[in-house]
C-alpha cells in the first residue's frame, strides 16, 4: 500500500509539472549560427529557394563546367609535354635515356647532352623516329663552367625558353670494403687503399653535386622565361639523385653516397632560395633505386640500353625486381607536369629503402 501511494504521488506531481509548462507563454528559440544572417531571418521573411537562380550559384556552375567535362583529367591532358622544351644531361643512356624517351614521346623537344657525340647520335637514330616530340643531340662537358656557359648560349640561340631541365649526369666512385673485425682492419680498408683518395671524392662531387648547381643556376633565366610564356606552367628542374643518398649504409662507396645526399640537400636549398626570391621555377629530385644503367650493369647494348637480371633482386627489394624504364618514365612525367610539387625528393625504388633502412 505504501509503495502504491508513493507511485501515485509521483504521477500526480509529473502531471502537474507538465500542465504548468504548457500554461507558460512560449519563448522564442535562440537563433542558430547567428553569424550567418540567412539562417536567422524570421520565418515569415524566408523566401522559398529557387534552384540555380542566384548569381553565386551561376558563378559556381560556370567555374565547374570545365571540370565536369573531365578533359583536364584525361591522361593526354595530365601528362602532355606538347610544346615544351627540355634538356637532359647524360641523356644518352640509362636513366637519362628513360627521361628523354618519356618527354619526347609525349611531345617535348628534348636536347640530350653528353660528351660522346656518337652515343648521342645513336639515341637520335634509334629513338627519335615516329614520336610526337623531337630529340636533338648537343655535345658538352657539364663539369666545366665554360662549357656550361656555352651550352646555355647554344640553347638561347635556338629557343626562347627552357621548360624542363633534367640534371641526370652522374658518376660512381671507388668501392671500399666496410666489413672488419677491428678498428685497425677498418682503417686499412677505408684509409689505406690506393683507390681511397681525395681526388676520388672531389671528382665524384664535381659531377654529382657541383654540376647540378652550375647547370641549374646558368639556366634560371630560360626556365623563368618558360613560366612567363606558358600559362599555368612553371619551369621545372628534376635532379636525379639516388636512394644511396638516403639510406644509412655506405653500400661500399662512401664518396658516392655522400655526393647523392649532398645532391638531395642541394635540391632543397635551391628550391627554397628560388622560391624566396619570387621566381616561378620548381626544383625537385628523384631518388632512384636499382635501375639498369651503365653504372649498375657496367655496359649498354647496341640500343644504348642496359639490363639487370631480375633473379638477383628477388630477395633484396620488396618489388622483387629492378626498376623498369616505364617506372622511371612515369616519375619523370609526374614531376614535370605537377605544378604543385616543389622542393621534394621522391624515392622510386621498389621499396628498397624499406628494406635497407634510412
Amino acid at each position: 500500500m505504501l509503495q502504491q501511494s508513493s507511485q501515485l504521488l509521483r504521477s500526480r506531481a509529473c502531471i502537474s509539472t507538465i500542465a504548468e509548462s504548457l500554461s507558460r507563454p512560449l519563448r522564442p528559440t535562440p537563433p542558430l549560427l547567428s553569424c550567418y544572417p540567412s539562417f536567422v531571418a524570421p520565418r515569415a521573411a524566408v523566401a522559398t529557394p529557387k534552384l540555380f537562380s542566384t548569381s553565386a550559384t551561376h558563378k559556381m556552375s560556370t567555374k565547374s563546367a570545365a571540370a565536369a567535362s573531365h578533359d583536364e583529367f584525361n591522361r593526354n591532358s595530365l601528362f602532355s609535354m606538347k610544346g615544351r622544351v627540355a634538356l637532359v644531361t647524360g641523356g644518352g643512356s640509362g636513366i637519362g635515356l628513360m627521361a628523354t624517351q618519356a618527354l619526347a614521346v609525349n611531345g617535348a623537344k628534348v636536347y640530350i647532352v653528353g660528351r660522346n657525340q656518337e652515343k648521342l647520335q645513336m639515341v637520335v637514330d634509334t629513338y627519335g623516329k615516329d614520336i610526337e616530340g623531337e630529340i636533338i643531340p648537343i655535345t658538352a662537358d657539364i663539369t666545366k663552367k665554360d662549357e656550361v656557359a656555352k651550352l646555355v648560349k647554344e640553347i638561347e640561340s635556338r629557343e626562347k625558353c627552357l621548360c624542363i631541365l633534367v640534371n641526370n649526369a652522374g658518376v660512381s666512385s671507388s668501392s671500399l670494403s666496410t666489413e672488419s673485425e677491428s678498428a685497425t682492419e677498418m682503417k686499412k680498408n677505408l684509409f689505406s687503399p690506393e683507390s681511397s683518395t681525395f681526388d676520388d671524392w672531389t671528382d665524384t662531387y664535381r659531377t654529382n653535386v657541383a654540376s647540378i648547381f652550375f647547370v641549374t643556376t646558368a639556366f634560371l633565366p630560360l626556365l623563368q622565361a618558360s613560366s612567363e610564356r606558358h600559362p599555368h606552367w612553371s619551369g621545372t628542374v628534376i635532379n636525379i639523385s639516388s636512394i644511396s643518398g638516403l639510406v644509412k649504409s655506405a653500400q661500399h662507396h662512401f664518396s658516392y653516397n655522400a655526393s647523392k645526399a649532398a645532391a638531395i640537400h642541394l635540391t632543397r636549398m635551391l628550391a627554397a632560395e628560388v622560391a624566396e626570391n619570387g621566381h616561378k621555377i620548381r626544383i625537385n629530385s628523384i631518388a632512384p633505386g636499382v635501375f639498369p644503367s651503365e653504372m649498375t650493369a657496367d655496359e649498354s647494348d647496341e640500343f644504348q640500353k642496359s639490363h639487370l637480371a631480375k633473379e638477383k633482386y628477388e630477395d633484396k627489394v620488396p618489388a622483387s625486381r629492378p626498376g623498369k624504364d616505364v617506372d622511371m618514365a612515369q616519375a619523370i612525367l609526374m614531376f614535370a607536369a605537377n605544378q604543385y610539387l616543389n622542393g621534394q625528393t621522391l624515392a622510386v625504388d621498389g621499396g628498397y629503402t624499406l628494406a635497407a633502412g634510412l
